[in-house]
């Protein structure tokens, strides 16, 4: 054993200086710059940058641009004033009269909800406005009904005002079903 010890220390030493064996070679760095270029930096830095050049480039051609102003002259992404043929649309809401009504509690002492309600209608026409005034006592017979059921802990929280928005929304559009109704907004809610 102190024979082959002794040969593989005579090896070494038989090598140039500037020589080493397969292992060593690997460790340690053929140039000055040589330690930037390892594996496991590549991986600790590489990847990253990778990482965010994909999420950016996602990003760009998700959430910019997109949408180009056309000039009169026709030409898109010229700058100027919008297509002259082009009728801006213009919202218009119905204010349906207050709403009161009781809600069930569990407690003895009664709980009142007041409820005032806009309705935005996709149509904005004064017909549509006429057609709605109407049929107004169908859509707060829905809205009375539908609210006398709730409960306090119906009406709590942001999600349930979400809820109560989305359901209104339904209602009021089953009531008032020749006119197209956009969107529920509430203008004042008050639970005594």
């Amino acid at each position: 054993m102190s024979s082959d010890k002794d040969a593989a220390k005579d090896k070494e030493k038989a090598k140039p200086e500037g020589e080493a064996e397969d292992g060593d070679a690997a460790a340690m760095p053929k140039s000055r710059f040589g330690f930037l270029l390892t594996k496991k930096m590549l991986m600790f830095v590489g990847a990253p940058v990778a990482l965010l050049l994909v999420v950016g480039s996602v990003y760009f051609f998700l959430f910019t641009g997109g949408e180009e102003v056309v000039a009169e002259g026709g030409a898109p992404g010229a700058h100027g004033e919008e297509h002259a043929g082009a009728a801006e649309v213009h919202p218009v809401f119905f204010e349906v009269p207050d709403i009161l009504v009781n809600v069930a509690s569990s407690g003895d002492k009664p709980v009142f909800l007041k409820l005032a309600v806009s309705l935005e209608l996709e149509d904005g026409d004064e017909t549509a406005t006429a057609n709605l005034e109407l049929i107004m006592p169908r859509v707060i017979d829905q809205l009375q009904t539908y609210l006398r059921e709730l409960r306090l802990e119906d009406l709590s929280g942001s999600s349930a005002m979400f809820r109560l928005k989305e359901e209104l929304l339904r209602r009021v559009t089953l009531a008032a079903e020749p006119v197209k109704v956009k969107s529920v907004l509430f203008r004042e809610m008050i639970i005594q």
